[in-house]
């Protein structure tokens, strides 16, 4: 996760395949409540949306990048 450009984001499937384990995107999601020190807020669903535990700190981080979203409170869409 720590190759994911400053301003950019990937798929819990897509850090999944790169990470040689693909098919284990929920596996991504565990581990990432668990890592310290990594943009765990470049990492968003296959659909665009952020994950609602943690969407609205996750939506000021990935603003504050320069990522466009479109949403509102804890339902945010990274708009590609």
């Amino acid at each position: 996760m720590r190759a994911i450009p400053r301003g950019e984001v990937r798929s819990y499937a897509q850090v999944a395949l790169y990470a040689g384990r693909p098919g284990a995107a929920r596996g991504v999601g565990r581990e990432l409540k668990t890592l310290e020190n990594v943009p765990w807020w470049r990492v968003i669903r296959s659909d665009g949306l952020l994950a609602p535990p943690v969407a609205v700190e996750q939506a000021r981080r990935l603003k504050a990048e320069g990522v466009r979203l479109e949403g509102q409170g804890t339902h945010w869409r990274v708009h590609r």
